[in-house]
Order: structure tokens, then sequence, then C-alpha cells
């Protein structure tokens, strides 16, 4: 992990529905691009939609509307922890390898915050993840298409010529959103293991912070991470820091962290250009590569940070204070919330020992899964051919496969199957929005609208 005393980001303030990033059209009219979810990867997105037709006459301009359930913009918010810095560049920001002068680039936020010789100056591609929330909060605000925050799809129809999509506020009111395509950033949802079930001691390290709030630090306290990734050790870490007087006990399956993979060949399994390679290569060369390059993203742990944690476990050997306890090979058996404790059964795979642990609190860092666009398909969308089980079938555009549909529907994200591992990562989200948008244009045009 990438750590540094770094730039304390200014604080955002909340971006909502306003006369700016309000609604575009009346109900009723009939828009090219409605976007589903506002993320990064759609946010990448309104920001290529706003270059291009700033570079077309009115008559050529897209329309576009993009939906957000939440009420303001965020980036994993709960994950924020002070310490954490981003494991890609700066330069992979939301635009510039897409358009290196973009007024919407990480240098130019810099340049608007009045720190860009400050940053300068900590010799580092990797700036803070509070300050790249921040970023993107900041080009959220700017942007010109227009948001509708506290607004989500649940239904989508396609009717007319057009999709119809119910859309349902915050209180509860429904309108109907009328759009030519959809474009689908649904983003990715917390994953908790079969049997666990979310509570106010036991919930996923996407919501960490928010929890440990109202979790006092007390004299033999104790919590559980469950977890062998980035998060799952950058969270023991910040455990470990702010509970002096508690116990951190880390559990997982494998025997100890590992390495990420970060070396610049490795690397570049996430360059634009290797999304044609995956997406042309054969099934079995598809899934051989995501055996090859998992540990680039998945289950691994910047090596300076397993350091950390090693000699922090290794002087609490010496001290005769244990606080860190990692217990590898072990796999979770039951977890029991009450009240003020939730009690952790953990089986070694090993010897099959069983160990209980009495905790204040549980944190899971077990991953996410991808939001699941055909929850809001109607009945009269047929989907034969667009799904194999729950794995989207996508053509190279990012289009889902719905050959008796005149309209269509792209996924922003969520294609690791058949575009590799940069689907639903930020490394590659400029150039993908310039995919879609190339796509869009082009049934645009075609459809003469």
């Amino acid at each position: 992990m990438h750590t540094t005393t770094g730039v304390k980001p200014d604080p955002v303030t909340p971006i909502e529905s306003s006369a700016a990033n309000g609604r575009l059209t009346a109900q009723g009219d009939e828009i090219d691009v409605l976007g589903v979810g506002f993320g990064p990867a759609n946010l990448g997105l309104a920001i290529a939609i706003e270059e291009a037709n700033a570079q077309l006459p009115e008559s050529l301009r897209l329309s576009a509307r993009f939906l957000e359930q939440n009420e303001s913009f965020g980036w994993h918010d709960g994950m924020l922890l002070p310490e954490t810095t981003m494991q890609i560049s700066f330069l992979k920001d939301l635009v510039s390898q897409r358009n290196p002068a973009s007024s919407y680039s990480f240098l130019s936020y810099l340049h608007d915050r009045d720190r860009l010789t400050d940053f300068i100056n900590l010799k580092t591609f990797f700036p803070s993840r509070q300050e790249f929330h921040d970023y993107l909060c900041w080009a959220a605000a700017r942007v010109s298409v227009p948001v509708d925050y506290g607004a989500r799809a649940v239904h989508v129809e396609w009717t007319d010529g057009a999709f119809s999509v119910t859309t349902e506020m915050a209180g509860g009111a429904r309108e109907t959103v009328r759009a030519k395509t959809i474009v689908s950033g649904m983003g990715i949802t917390p994953h908790l293991p079969e049997g666990v079930t979310a509570g106010p001691r036991v919930f996923h390290n996407h919501c960490l912070l928010e929890n440990l709030d109202w979790i006092p630090s007390h004299d033999n306290g104790r919590l559980v991470v469950v977890g062998s990734g980035q998060s799952a050790a950058e969270v023991a870490a910040h455990l470990h820091d702010v509970y002096p007087d508690s116990e951190i006990h880390v559990s997982f399956r494998r025997f100890g962290f590992t390495p990420s993979d970060d070396t610049p060949y490795a690397n570049r399994i996430f360059d634009p250009t290797a999304v044609d390679e995956f997406y042309h290569a054969p099934e079995s060369t598809k899934r051989r590569l995501l055996d090859y390059h998992w540990l680039t993203n998945y289950s691994a742990v910047d090596a300076d940070l397993i350091e950390d944690l090693y000699k922090r476990e290794y002087s609490e050997t010496v001290s005769g204070r244990r606080r860190l306890i990692v217990h590898r090979m072990t796999e979770v058996l039951e977890v029991t919330e009450t009240d003020d404790r939730v009690s952790v059964t953990l089986r070694n795979m090993g010897s099959r020992e069983q160990t209980r642990l009495d905790a204040d609190a549980v944190v899971f860092a077990t991953g996410f899964r991808p939001g699941d666009f055909r929850s809001l398909l109607g009945d009269g969308i047929a989907t034969e051919g667009a799904f194999n089980g729950s794995r989207p079938e996508v053509e190279r555009d990012y289009g889902l496969r719905l050959p008796e549909l005149p309209g269509r529907v792209f996924l922003n994200g969520g294609v690791e199957d058949s575009h590799g591992l940069t689907s639903s990562l930020l490394s590659n989200i400029a150039i993908r929005a310039q995919d879609i948008l190339e796509a869009v244009s082009r049934r645009v045009l075609r459809v003469g609208v």
C-alpha cells in the first residue's frame, strides 16, 4: 500500500438535483441516452457526451439524462480510510486516456483546487483515496449533463419504438422516462458469504466507517476481520490503529496474505488495447488469462502493507502483548449476533479444530458482485441469448445481445468474463466511455434522429 501524510482534500458539498443537475426533459419527451446509475463509470460517459456535444451542431447533439438512487454523488464513502492511497495512477482518471486536454482531468482538478505544485512535490502517481474521491465529486458537480439524484429505475419495457423506464423517487413518486438507448452503470454491490446476515455488529467493509462511529474502544475489546485481499488488510491495519485496547483477529482461507502483482508487464492486462485481445480470444484462453492475472486485482495485498502487518504481529510476540492475531486456513462456520456482542465460530481447514470468538463486531471484506440489470427488464423484452446463466452476453461495444429488440442496452461495467479485468475498474473508464459513446452515436444517426 502506498502511504503518505499526503494532501488533505478540501471538503465537498454533497451534490443534489438542481437546476444544473436536474431533469432534462418534460415527462413524455424522448431522449437519446438514459444512464441508470451515476458512479464513476457513467460519470465518465456523461463527460464524454458533454465534450462530444460541444464539438457538434445542436441538431446532432445527444440528449442524455442519468438516474442515481443515492441523494448525492459518492464513491465507496464508507471505505475512505485516512491512510489509504490509490492503487492506480492518477493518469487513469475519468478522461486523460481519451482526451488528455480535457478540463475534467485530475491535473485540472488539482489546478482548480490550487494544489498542483504541492502535489508535484509529493513525487507520486498515487493520490490518497480521499483526494481521488474529492476529484470525482468535483467532476460530478461540474458536468452539465442532467442527473436526477434520489431516483432509481425500477422497470424497463420497450413500447412504441423506445424504452419506457419507470423511475421512483425517494419519496415514492413515480414517472416514466422515454429513451432510445440505456446505459447501465449499476456498479457493484457488497457481497456477504452465504448464511451471513448483516446487522449492527456484522457488516461489509463497504460501510465500515459509518458502523465504527458507534462501536467504542474499550479494554479487552475484540474485532474480527474476514477476508484476504487489500481491503481486509487495510481494515485490519486501521482497526489496529484506532482501537489500541482491542484485539484484532483476521481470518482467511489462505496460508497468508498474498502480494499483488503490479509489475509493468502484468499491468498491461489493464491497457485499453488488452480489451480487444481479450474479447476476441477463445473462451478457454480468457479463463486462463483471468486465472494468470487474478493477483493483479483480487485477493491480493500491496507488499508494503503485508510487511507492515507482519512487523506489527512480530513486535507483539516480542512484547508479549498480542493484539493482531491471524487465523490462517480458517473458514467462518457461524455468526451469531446479540444486542451487545457477536459470536464467530472459525474452523481450521486442516486440523478441523474450531475456535469461538466473542467480539464487538465482525467486518466482512469479502468483495463485491456486479449489479444485475436483468431485474429491471419487463416481460415484454425477450432476453433469449442475452444471458448465459447470470453472465451477460455482450458485444465488443458493450451492448447487451438483444437481437429481437431495435433499441440497445449497454453495460458500463460488470462484463469481466467477456472484456477482461478492466470492466469494473477505474483503469479503463475513459476509453470505455468513448467506445459506448461511439456506438450510441452510430445508432442515433442510423435511425435518423
